[in-house]
């Protein structure tokens, strides 16, 4: 009987955010089915990130792929805001990932930050000769520091096979800093449209929970405390928006959304928001309650994003999507979600526009819920990963 195609993935670390989110479903998903084994190397156990410590075992991401009986382990290191670089790694480390990684016939790796991991195996000789498919997240390299050119030294030394973009932006992007050696493969994200549905009590809980009306209407911003979502931006969109309607509730969930980050309560403070309306709420485990909550899930990233899943996350519940154009958000939203200029003023008076024709756009993207699905996702990382291991059996 032929074993199944073992497939590692590397990650920075387990912690919050659309990425991990992304990845681990695809993980999870083509574990199940038994025609690939997958296993997880993280190089850190814990991260602190917008001012929150997060551990590794408390992450829901971690929880799913230990309870689906995909294999984790971690290097025990605590990341930071840069990855670790070639030469930072101990031997023991090496040794240690070394162990983990010749057990692989194909490598992904989530995002390019843990490439310096590869390219120190690879400088002593301890990278086995197996396919390596990064797979992009962002549209902006340039932000990535020196992982970016991690990616250009992997794929010049011929080691890289693929690059895995979620958006044709993405792709378009990093193409200038790899070889036309390594192929370029686009999977557009998908979410688990059984999770993410309508659902009234959820609405009404959530709503009951923060003392919220139940006819107010909602605007969830479900981002990290980072420059590249311009929190910034979405709380002056929430001072100008509040200053013509006295009803709206704000919700801010993710990392350093919580009133005992400084600098999040200084963004308060200067853009003037209602605080009474304005709910920080930290990372959520239930988002999918969170959004059905919602009449919008807004984003006002300032670069950087790519395929953002808060987008159809909270499109899937009913939620109407409202987009500065970053990366495809553009493409992504079209038909049931409204694209805006970075402009605060712009920002309002398109949370006004949806708030006032509400059912319309409730139904239009209620019925986008059959294209935001994650089968046909699954279906295209499972062909690639195929392709993959079969080169390189050909080639063997």
């Amino acid at each position: 009987m032929t074993r199944p195609t073992r497939v590692l993935s590397l990650y920075e670390g387990l912690f919050a955010g659309g990425a991990r989110i992304l990845h681990t479903s695809v993980v999870r998903g083509l574990h199940a089915d038994g025609s690939q084994e997958h296993a997880v190397l993280s190089i850190a156990s814990a991260a602190r990130r917008e001012s929150t410590l997060q551990r590794m075992e408390d992450d829901t991401r971690y929880r799913e792929l230990t309870g689906a009986g995909v294999a984790v382990s971690t290097l025990g290191r605590t990341a930071g805001a840069h990855p670790p670089a070639p030469e930072d790694y101990s031997d023991a480390e090496l040794d240690a990932a070394a162990s983990v990684v010749a057990e692989a016939d194909v490598i992904l790796t989530l995002k390019e930050q843990p490439l310096g991991l590869l390219l120190a195996l690879d400088e002593r000789g301890l990278l086995p000769d197996v396919p390596i498919a990064s797979c992009l997240h962002r549209s902006d390299p340039t932000h990535s520091g020196a992982a970016m050119r991690w990616l250009g030294e992997l794929g010049a030394s011929g080691r890289l096979t693929s690059t895995v973009s979620c958006a044709q932006s993405t792709s378009d992007a990093y193409a200038r800093f790899t070889p036309p050696t390594v192929r370029k493969i686009v999977i557009p994200n998908g979410i688990d449209t059984a999770r993410f549905r309508p659902g009234a009590d959820d609405r009404v809980a959530v709503r009951r929970a923060l003392g919220i009306p139940l006819d107010a209407p909602v605007v969830v911003f479900a981002a990290r405390f980072d420059a590249m979502k311009d929190p910034g931006l979405f709380l002056r969109s929430v001072a100008s928006h509040a200053r013509r309607d006295e009803q709206t509730h704000y919700l801010m969930c993710g990392a350093g959304m919580t009133r005992d980050n400084p600098a999040l309560t200084a963004a308060l403070a200067d853009a003037g928001v209602p605080l009474g309306r304005v709910h920080p709420l930290g990372i959520r485990d239930d988002m999918p309650s969170v959004y059905r909550a919602a009449d919008i899930v807004a984003l006002t990233s300032a670069y950087g994003e790519a395929s953002p899943l808060c987008l159809i996350e909270g499109a899937a519940t009913g939620a109407t999507p409202v987009t500065t154009a970053v990366g495809d958000a553009a493409q992504i939203v079209r038909g049931f979600g409204v694209v805006t200029p970075h402009d605060e003023h712009a920002i309002a008076a398109a949370w006004a526009k949806v708030i006032s024709r509400r059912p319309v756009y409730r139904a239009a993207a209620l019925a986008a819920r059959p294209r935001l699905g994650s089968d046909r996702m699954l279906d295209a990382y499972r062909a690639v990963i195929d392709d993959l291991a079969g080169a390189q059996e050909a080639a063997a």
